[in-house]
């Protein structure tokens, strides 16, 4: 009985979640120019994206930008990570930590205001930057982002083995080896889930976008909303649907590459457990 209704709870939230991108899916080939009425299947809103250059331009910003801001959210995040879960004690430890956490509970459109102010104060003390655009998002995102992957990479830190960093100093490797052939490698699922959230994340950010966006550096997601605000057609239902499926590619190749990174450190594990046990039993 718990079964069936923990498989029912199950498929309830799966179908709450997912319907309305299913239906947004289906009604991007909706032929008709209302958004909720369908008149027939057809590619015409399809046709139409193609020439739209507020869209396509739009699109290429955001994808840019979430490009930027995942790798760079990655970098900082795992070294800020690494930080926390390496030197427990250090000058300002608290003081760091509280900075990590601090954009992950204050609203968004606190941070984004308060962002806006800096670049407006740095505009006009020295001149830069000289206008709100792809630098400024990417500065923004970066900052709000970077705090997601630090506590990735911090979690996966602290239940990570010790001892395979100390047997690898054991054996003479250098710091910088035993980063390189040890923990990074350890912890690269870790850095991937961060960098694929991240991307979603900036992806589909407003509210930071909105403050940080200047003439000529509209995001999709900003233009989606204008244009809601107007009166929507299936365009916005087709835009939509391609972002979904940009998204679920990613998403679906990075979980392939994570499972055949741990189908390989189990099988290495198991390997070198099988050779330890025979030189033990030689011996």
């Amino acid at each position: 009985m718990n079964s069936k209704l923990g498989r029912a709870w199950l498929i309830g939230g799966y179908f709450f979640l997912y319907a309305p991108i299913a239906w947004l899916v289906i009604y991007s080939f909706n032929g008709s120019k209302m958004v909720t009425l369908w008149s027939g299947f057809s590619l015409h809103w399809y046709r139409e994206i193609l020439h739209d250059d507020e869209v396509l331009a739009a699109f290429a910003l955001s994808l840019k930008l979430a490009l930027l801001t995942a790798t760079a959210s990655v970098i900082l995040g795992t070294l800020a990570g690494i930080a926390m879960a390496k030197y427990k004690v250090f000058r300002g430890r608290t003081l760091f930590i509280a900075h990590i956490n601090a954009p992950l509970v204050v609203p968004e459109v606190i941070t984004g205001l308060s962002l806006l102010l800096f670049f407006v104060a740095t505009q006009k003390a020295f001149g830069f930057p000289a206008e709100r655009g792809l630098f400024t998002i990417w500065i923004g995102h970066t900052s709000i982002f970077a705090s997601y992957a630090a506590i990735i990479v911090n979690s996966r830190l602290l239940d990570m083995d010790k001892s395979l960093e100390e047997a690898a100093m054991d054996l003479g490797a250098r710091p910088f080896q035993v980063f390189y052939l040890v923990t990074l490698p350890m912890i690269a699922q870790a850095m991937m889930s961060s960098w694929l959230l991240t991307f979603t994340l900036s992806l589909d950010d407003v509210v930071t976008t909105a403050f940080l966006s200047g003439p000529g550096s509209t995001t999709l997601p900003i233009v989606i909303f204008s244009r809601a605000r107007l009166g929507l057609n299936p365009s916005v239902n087709v835009i939509a649907s391609l972002t979904v499926a940009v998204v679920a590619v990613g998403v679906l190749g990075a979980s392939l590459w994570l499972a055949r990174q741990e189908r390989r450190r189990a099988h290495d594990q198991a390997l070198a457990y099988r050779e330890a046990m025979a030189d033990a039993a030689g011996a």
